[in-house]
């Protein structure tokens, strides 16, 4: 059936991670239509160098343009000590972290807005001006085209901009992640890395793991964050409890990823906000 809205034009959501890259290099091989008028890629200026070297190379495979967008730097942002008018001191930390109590009780992932404040908001801000969308504007102007897969169905969610329609390809070609990569190898193309801030509390283990060997400046400096945000917290008033990046609430650099591997960390992933991070 053929798409309604083929005639808007397309922005590819580009996270730079597996399933938004397959998509991006099918429309650029014709195997997808029509093509995007763009690629959109938020940057939260966190990613791990891998992610960066990845996007570049991208770059050069697609015969439409990437525009790298930003809301700024999502660590520093996380780190800023602020006043209020009252008086109290906190920081606006939009990242999950795990928490541990004073009396060591373990806390569920806290509450998040990363996803929405430095990814979907910095795209929609550009969807808005390619499209050149009107304030008010109550019809569809444009699509936004989101790499999620079969397998990771629950996260699509339809556009809150009655503006923009939200398309999902690989849904519609009944692809999952691994599907991904085996098309991207039939065609030749090195494997993607996973798409997701080097601190992302999301972290499976064995992502914690893959970082730890293959990008261990990047696992330092999650190391550090971890550090650094604990000593920030210390001075709010909004915060009774340590935050940590993994869910045994233990430091990163004290973990033996090695043994826990298997059993690995709690995930979210499926209720990932609009799936936006980790595509």
């Amino acid at each position: 059936m053929t798409f309604k809205y083929n005639h808007l034009p397309h922005f590819l959501s580009l996270g730079a991670g597996v399933q938004s890259s397959t998509l991006a290099l099918m429309y650029a091989t014709g195997e997808l239509t029509p093509m995007p008028e763009a690629a959109i890629f938020a940057d939260t200026q966190a990613e791990p160098q891998s992610v960066y070297d990845w996007l570049d190379w991208l770059d050069t495979q697609l015969p439409y343009p990437v525009h790298r967008v930003t809301a700024g730097d999502l660590g520093a942002e996380a780190l800023q000590i602020r006043t209020s008018k009252k008086g109290a001191v906190y920081t606006k930390t939009a990242i999950p972290f795990w928490t541990l109590s004073a009396d060591g009780r373990r806390g569920s992932v806290g509450h998040r807005t990363c996803t929405a404040d430095f990814k979907i908001a910095p795209i929609r801000k550009k969807q808005r001006e390619l499209a050149h969308i009107k304030r008010g504007e109550t019809q569809p102007q444009c699509v936004a085209v989101i790499g999620i897969s079969v397998d990771e169905s629950r996260r699509m969610k339809p556009s809150r901009d009655k503006w923009c329609v939200a398309r999902w390809p690989l849904i519609e070609k009944r692809f999952r992640r691994h599907q991904c990569l085996d098309w991207m190898e039939s065609k030749g193309y090195a494997l993607p890395p996973r798409s997701a801030c080097r601190f992302c509390p999301y972290h499976s283990n064995a992502e914690w793991r893959r970082l730890e060997i293959e990008e261990p400046s990047e696992f330092l400096a999650a190391v550090d964050f971890e550090k650094q945000i604990q000593r920030a917290k210390e001075k709010t008033d909004n915060c009774d409890a340590t935050p940590f990046l993994h869910s045994s609430c233990k430091p990163l650099d004290s973990i033996d990823f090695r043994t826990d591997v298997e059993r690995g960390q709690q995930t979210f992933w499926d209720d990932e906000c609009e799936g936006m991070c980790g595509v």
